[in-house]
């Protein structure tokens, strides 16, 4: 599993169901048999969900993507902290992530096959109650500015620890933040005690939500191709740890950490404290995610005014998940959620392409990091001087 602080990537899990124990609710033996309005209600919820963080990540990605065209001023302004920075994806670290999330995954499994699983898990919750706050802040942030009273004056702090002195001094950290993040800090904090000690599905899923957003807005696909490579490897890995092993269901079900979506199927007979659940893996989100936010960054960069790739790959996203559902409840076994996404957030956009004619200027459209885009305005304005 990759973790960028604040946005942790989890690796992409099976759809699966089960109780708060672990407990595969499809079991024929299992104590409770969800009804037929419990799992409609359940996978109904999970879908809707989902579909919040990849719709308005992406929306918030184009964003991101704008400011990399501002000046150095004007950018660092938008992004005053490294946190808050889009993270560029290239084809190098698409044909990686499969290989390191394999190794994190069954090193998990060895963990929790080792160690006591009570203590692991208080290690991962203390880790995920620093994340979930810093994202679930990052996430409100947009929405307190606007409802934020005028009235209240919105102060500017700056935490900043220096190592050295003099000419030799380094900066480790440098948070610049306002009255307004402090407000967003305060409440996500609030939510994380209540995680912290009640594990609640809700408080679950408010961090869910927040990490999927927060991944789906700040890493940035380069181009296309790195995106058919990432999807490409991660269908292979999700299948084969899903079908070839038990590695992933265990890990699902033995983690204790918001990185997957929760939602009950007993909610209409026991409400809120309902315990036998529903689940999708954050990573089933986060990875179709970027690749659609890609698309919508390419109908910008088109300049017609339609968002045709947006929208042809949010409905893949849509029909590949109620797929995933329909085939795991015909043959009541966990499916790979990417086996079943992949073809279809990929082959809906490429048949679209084919068809309007703009599959080759989709393959060219490239993204530049923040970093390398920095250094082509140094080296022209360099050959501006020469």
């Amino acid at each position: 599993m990759s973790q960028a602080d604040p946005v942790p990537v989890p690796v992409p899990e099976a759809l699966n169901a089960s109780d708060s124990n672990g407990t595969e609710a499809l079991n024929a033996t299992a104590k409770f048999v969800a009804t037929p309005e419990g799992t409609a209600l359940a996978y109904g919820s999970l879908v809707f969900m989902a579909l919040l963080p990849i719709f308005f990540g992406a929306l918030r990605s184009v964003t991101c993507s704008k400011s990399k065209e501002l000046g150095e001023n004007e950018y660092d302004s938008v992004f005053r902290n490294a946190a808050d920075m889009p993270e560029t994806i290239t084809s190098r670290d698409a044909a990686r992530f499969p290989i390191i999330a394999s190794c994190t995954l069954f090193g998990l499994y060895l963990f929790f096959k080792m160690f006591s699983q009570e203590y692991i898990n208080l290690l991962l919750s203390v880790y995920f109650f620093v994340l979930g706050v810093l994202a679930l802040s990052h996430t409100m942030s947009p929405f307190m500015s606007r409802l934020f009273p005028e009235s209240v004056p919105n102060k500017q702090y700056q935490l900043l620890f220096t190592q050295g002195s003099g000419e030799d001094r380094e900066e480790i950290v440098n948070y610049e933040f306002d009255t307004k993040n402090l407000v967003c800090l305060l409440i996500s904090s609030v939510v994380g005690v209540w995680y912290l000690f009640k594990k609640h599905w809700i408080a679950n899923n408010l961090f869910g939500l927040a990490f999927a957003l927060n991944g789906v807005e700040l890493l940035h696909l380069n181009n296309v191709s790195t995106g058919c490579i990432l999807l490409g490897g991660l269908f292979v890995y999700d299948v084969f740890w899903v079908f070839g092993t038990n590695v992933m269901v265990t890990v699902a079900k033995s983690f204790e950490a918001p990185i997957k979506l929760v939602f009950p199927q007993d909610l209409l007979e026991k409400g809120l404290g309902a315990s036998n659940f529903a689940m999708l893996g954050l990573g089933d989100i986060v990875i179709p995610g970027i690749f659609i936010a890609l698309l919508l960054r390419f109908d910008v960069s088109l300049k017609k005014n339609s968002r045709t790739y947006f929208y042809a790959s949010f409905l893949a996203y849509i029909f590949g998940l109620g797929l995933t559902i329909f085939v795991m409840h015909t043959f009541k076994h966990a499916q790979p959620a990417l086996l079943y996404l992949v073809p279809a957030c990929v082959g809906f956009p490429v048949i679209v392409a084919l068809i309007k004619g703009e599959l080759a200027e989709m393959f060219r459209y490239e993204e530049t990091s923040p970093e390398d885009a920095k250094k082509e305005e140094s080296s022209e304005s360099e050959k501006k001087d020469q």
